[in-house]
């Protein structure tokens, strides 16, 4: 996940400060570590601070964005289901190298029909803690990921936090994965 060595940007680039959510412009030529490169994007620190990089700035960096999943032919229901569920996984909080499933933070998913034979997905999700300033840019995450995906009409991302969030909600390998099973 870290990479020791710096990377130089080869263009200015939006990045988000991590946790405040702040949006700030990397200029050209900035020296960044990659801390994570998780889901398609990227944290990396700058100067002292954590900053998440957009999977569509992966050139900035000199890496290649992450392929769009695809569904098979002829795709069931199930098939869609399976393939957004997949996408929720490539959704991950900036600070912790686990997916937003496996921390627990996915409380529903729900595929709707709509008119023209697409589908609209209802998320309700939740944040580790409530206060965090990136709840905002993780929920767009989630949003534009599943709307990316074939036959995906559109996908509403409410932020919820009742129940509050605690570790128990995690999966076992997030557990073991963070140093939190016990």
């Amino acid at each position: 996940m870290y990479d020791r060595d710096p990377v130089i940007l080869k263009r200015a680039c939006e990045a988000v400060m991590i946790p405040a959510g702040t949006c700030v412009i990397v200029p050209e030529g900035t020296e960044v570590n990659v801390a994570q490169s998780l889901g398609g994007s990227f944290t990396v620190y700058v100067d002292g601070n954590l900053l998440r990089i957009a999977g569509k700035d992966a050139d900035a960096l000199g890496l290649e964005p992450v392929a769009a999943p695809q569904l098979p032919d002829n795709p069931t229901d199930a098939d869609v289901e399976k393939l957004v569920w997949e996408q929720l996984k490539t959704c991950y909080d900036p600070e912790i190298p686990v997916n937003i499933v496996d921390l627990g933070l996915v409380y529903t998913c729900k595929l709707r029909d709509t008119e023209d034979g697409k589908k609209r997905v209802d998320v309700r999700m939740t944040l580790t803690a409530p206060g965090c300033g990136m709840g905002d840019i993780l929920a767009a995450d989630v949003k534009q990921k599943i709307e990316s995906l074939p036959l995906i009409k559109e996908a509403r991302v409410e932020m919820v936090f009742d129940p509050p969030w605690d570790r128990d909600m995690m999966s076992d390998e997030a557990k073991l994965q963070t140093g939190m099973y016990y």
